[in-house]
């Protein structure tokens, strides 16, 4: 019998739920995954009742995870935008080479470097680092902002004030995107597929729009009226951090923000190509943004609204 695949962060959550994908896309293949999940709800059910082998665990606990990836042939790992990265990457990266695993897919943002903009893409670059010191075979997909979570951030504002309210310059700036189902189709044929090079990186995008093409796709495919306000970096900190979001996403996202402002100061620098990868490897034409928000619309809630984020 062939062995399991181990995705992490398998339930899905309230960040782009790539895990959640990887597990069903893999499932869908014929493949035996062994879903990581925090807890047993209605999302890690669904994934058994999908044939999934379901194992609780913690990615901070050194022993659950070296639990985890005992006999499994690969590893998609995916840690959310919150404290612990640091750790988690420590004990993933020693359950795999305990257990001799010679293929991870590691899930890291566009721009993973010692210089990069935010804090958590700095920490993404040692993550990757670490990896590739373990001997486990890493492969690196570098994704940009996800649909999903400009999505969040807009429908955190707008029911209140029909607003996409981001400290984001002018509609001029240009998002870089993907949709999270995109990530999961090239995680997947990367986990499935030929073996690449240890330590290969691929940087994807989906889309590059505006602000402005932004606000008129909601406008469009919700039929009302949204509009735009450029809002202080201060403000929309206060706002989400009063909502709940965690401080190291809010920190990530601030410096991200002020990143993409400054992009947008420079054509050269705000011109983000998407990239061949998705079609390449995941199979399939990136998903547009509009296409994504039609979706959207008549997607089912999967999550309980305590459900702890995942990426």
């Amino acid at each position: 019998m062939t062995k399991p695949i181990l995705v992490t962060s398998a339930a899905g959550g309230t960040q782009g739920r790539t895990g959640r994908h990887v597990s069903e896309m893999l499932l869908q293949r014929g493949a035996r995954v062994r879903a990581f999940v925090r807890q047993i709800d209605e999302r890690s059910d669904r994934l058994k009742s999908r044939g999934a082998e379901i194992f609780v665990g913690d990615f901070l606990d050194v022993r659950s995870v070296e639990q985890a990836a005992k006999d499994v042939s690969a590893i998609y790992f995916a840690y959310p935008v919150q404290d612990g990265l640091a750790d988690a990457t420590a004990a993933m990266a020693f359950a795999a080479r305990e257990h001799g695993v010679s293929r991870l897919v590691n899930l890291v943002m566009y721009q993973s470097s010692i210089d990069a903009p935010t804090p958590r893409m700095r920490q993404n670059y040692l993550s990757e680092q670490v990896f590739e010191w373990a001997g486990v075979g890493p492969v690196h997909v570098r994704a940009t902002v996800f649909y999903e979570n400009v999505a969040r951030l807009v429908g955190a504002g707008m029911p209140a004030r029909g607003a996409i309210r981001l400290p984001l310059g002018n509609e001029s700036t240009i998002l870089p995107l993907i949709s999270a189902e995109d990530v999961a189709r090239i995680a997947v044929g990367l986990l499935t597929g030929p073996e690449r090079a240890a330590g290969t990186a691929y940087p994807v995008i989906g889309s590059a729009i505006s602000i402005k093409e932004i606000v008129g796709t909601f406008a469009r495919v919700l039929n009302r009226d949204i509009h735009y306000e450029e809002i202080a970096d201060e403000q929309w900190r206060s706002e989400v951090l009063a909502r709940g979001w965690n401080a190291h996403a809010v920190e990530h996202l601030s410096s991200l923000w002020k990143s993409l402002r400054a992009a947008s100061l420079s054509a050269e620098a705000a011109r983000f190509a998407v990239t061949d990868t998705i079609e390449k490897i995941g199979g399939a034409k990136p998903k547009t943004f509009e296409q994504f928000v039609c979706e959207r619309q008549s997607e089912p809630a999967v999550q309980p609204a305590a459900a702890r984020a995942q990426a």
